[in-house]
Order: C-alpha cells, then structure tokens, then sequence
C-alpha cells in the first residue's frame, strides 16, 4: 500500500514544475523553507493548507489529522483513498500546499 501511495506521489509531483520531491525514506516536499506534504511510515499522504483550504476540503472529503513520528501534524489533512483515486484534484490540493507555504516568510 505504501509504495502504491508513494508511486501516486510521485506521479503527482513529476507533473507539476513547482514541485521537488525529497526524502528517501519518508518522502516530502517542501518550498520557502516550509514542507507542504509528507508520505508517512504507515503510507499515509499528507497536504498542509490554509485555513480556508483545510474547510473546503472537509466538506468535500472529512479533514482528518495526518501523523508523522506519531504526532499530530498541524495545518495537515489526511489524504483520503478517494482522492488518491483522483489525481487532477490530488495535484490541485498539492498546488494549493505549494501556495499556502509561499504565502508564509520564508525560513
């Protein structure tokens, strides 16, 4: 299950230019200093979005926390097998991730 995930991730990532995959292990990505998504060890896929976002996207798919290391993962939202199934709308909340981090000061 987790490779599948990660395959899924990748594809993910490898379509979209703003996009630089890192971490061998546990694989993430990150911009402006800030990581805006994360493949767990139980592979689980984890976005971190806004305020706004994260409401949108529990309506439409229930925000349930993501973990990492067993700690709850602030701003990220657990990426549901439905949206996994989804790749166009999986890529769009990437993006929004990617953009919500570049709204922040950079570390």
């Amino acid at each position: 299950m987790r490779e599948e995930v990660i395959k899924i991730y990748d594809e993910i990532i490898a379509a979209n230019p703003n996009f630089d995959r890192k971490g061998k292990t546990m694989p993430y990505t990150s911009a402006n200093g800030h990581m805006f998504s994360q493949v767990n060890k139980d592979g689980e896929l984890g976005i971190r979005l806004s305020k706004t976002d994260t409401s949108t996207f529990d309506v439409q798919y229930g925000a349930q926390p993501f973990l990492s290391y067993g700690a709850i993962m602030r701003e990220y939202v657990r990426i549901p097998q439905t949206l996994l199934d989804d790749k166009q709308k999986l890529g769009y909340y990437l993006q929004k991730g990617f953009e919500y981090v570049m709204s922040l000061p950079p570390k």
